[in-house]
């Protein structure tokens, strides 16, 4: 039985920090066991040359790694019902008590890629129209968000509380960022991405994990949120021209790091909820 701890209705606890998670859960345990599991994904994607869309290899598939490491882990430390419980945050929407963070969760990626694709046409890059098929995109949404699922059960719902409960809520996104960057560079690699095309590339993946955290945070730890931003990068990357070939990680890169930062800012590498230390508003919840 999980011990309960104190804290706000913004998920921090009565002196402004992230709540403790269980003392045996390691988020080095974690992306070890992710990495091993990723092992023969990367293989099969380097060995076949298939393609599940354009430029997303076979491997990519290891998505499921992440899960499956989070289930094992949690299996030791709490049986079945842990594993349950972590599966049931994919749609624990329920935690989402302000409605207003739906806002930046659903429409932040379609204004970075609006900006980009702005930004670019000012710099001469001559791109052509968007062609957006409403049954495409919501095929696309539907498959985006399995699969962000996947990574962010083990990310957001296993990995992430630790980190920022140790490093600070920024400080722990920057370094689950950086995971995320090397967990992905064989299948960028597999798919003969360029060095430079993969560092800026990096630089808005590190900043997506920092809003992707703030967004987790302000609403109540939901994992369901986590992914539904997940989802909608990849989504708005495969509508931007042709099925994303026009996209420059340069340019998207600097304006999702520019958000990022304004973020950590506005509410503050601690926690990045602004939240505030009112003991009056804590109340007993277990840390699942």
């Amino acid at each position: 039985m999980h011990k309960p701890h104190i804290r706000s209705r913004e998920s921090i606890d009565g002196d402004g920090r992230i709540p403790s998670v269980p003392k045996n859960r390691s988020a080095l345990t974690f992306f070890g066991l992710t990495f091993a599991l990723s092992i023969p994904f990367w293989i099969a994607g380097a060995v076949t040359n298939i393609q599940l869309l354009p430029a997303i290899p076979v491997s990519a598939l290891g998505l499921v790694c992440m899960v499956g490491a989070a289930s094992i882990l949690v299996y030791r430390e709490n049986g079945l019902t842990g594993v349950r419980a972590l599966l049931e945050r994919s749609f624990d929407f329920n935690r989402v008590t302000a409605k207003i963070w739906y806002l930046p969760t659903i429409l932040l990626m379609p204004c970075v890629m609006v900006s980009s694709y702005v930004v670019m046409r000012l710099m001469g890059v001559e791109l052509p129209a968007p062609q957006v098929s409403f049954v495409a995109t919501l095929i696309l949404c539907v498959v985006f968000f399995i699969a962000a699922l996947g990574e962010e059960l083990g990310w957001s719902g296993y990995a992430i509380d630790g980190l920022q409960d140790r490093f600070g809520a920024l400080g722990g996104a920057l370094l689950l960022g950086v995971v995320w960057v090397v967990w992905h560079l064989i299948p960028l690699l597999s798919v003969q991405r360029s060095l430079t095309w993969i560092a800026w590339w990096s630089l808005s993946t590190v900043a997506y994990r920092v809003i992707i955290t703030w967004l987790y945070n302000n609403t109540g730890r939901s994992v369901f949120i986590a992914a539904l931003f997940h989802a909608t990068i990849n989504v708005t990357y495969f509508l931007f021209p042709i099925q994303g070939s026009y996209y420059d990680p340069r340019v998207t890169g600097l304006i999702v790091a520019f958000v990022a930062a304004i973020i950590a800012f506005a509410f503050g590498p601690r926690t990045l909820t602004r939240a505030r230390a009112v003991h009056s508003q804590a109340s007993f919840e277990p840390i699942q």
